[in-house]
């Protein structure tokens, strides 16, 4: 007989990309590294000052990402491993994007501290947050394919803890 088991903190993302984690090690080069826990790309949570709010369909206005009230000059750290494919201005600003898998995050207005064609371990320092943006000083975006904007608060990875069922 198994003993029943009850969720602590767990999102339904976070339990999706959980399950998904452990069938397939992270960086095991699969078809879609996307199942790499993320971490924050500061030096710990902060507060989002602006949410996501994708548009309702890809021409029209909206956020595509989050904005984190970050102080200028602070690291940024790759949310999981991949490969530099953008680290330079871009219009007006510096922008450095990161590829996992089929997953893009973009980071801006930022000092790049990395080239394009790099490799990155996650948590390694990217960039160095620039003024310039507001309200937040970072805004965040992750994208799968060329339209699709996802929310990359939800790539990040609850711990899941498992406890025996008391009742």
């Amino acid at each position: 007989m198994r003993t029943p088991v009850r969720l602590i903190s767990l999102t339904m993302a976070a339990c999706v990309l959980a399950l998904a984690a452990a069938a397939e090690p992270a960086g095991a080069g699969g078809p879609d590294d996307a199942h790499q826990p993320w971490s924050w790309p500061t030096d710990g949570p902060v507060p989002v000052v602006r949410s996501f709010d994708p548009p309702e369909q890809p021409w029209l206005s909206g956020h595509r990402g989050v904005d984190l009230d970050v102080a200028v000059g602070a690291t940024v750290r790759a949310p999981a491993e991949g490969t530099v494919v953008q680290a330079g201005t871009v219009v007006d600003r510096g922008v450095v994007s990161l590829q996992h898998g089929q997953v893009r995050s973009t980071f801006e207005p930022v000092d790049p501290l990395v080239s394009a064609g790099e490799h990155v371990s996650r948590g390694q320092a990217i960039a160095t947050v620039a003024a310039g943006h507001s309200p937040g000083a970072l805004h965040w975006g992750a994208r799968i394919g060329r339209e699709r904007y996802v929310d990359p608060l939800r790539m990040l990875v609850s711990r899941v803890v498992l406890k025996p069922w008391e009742g």
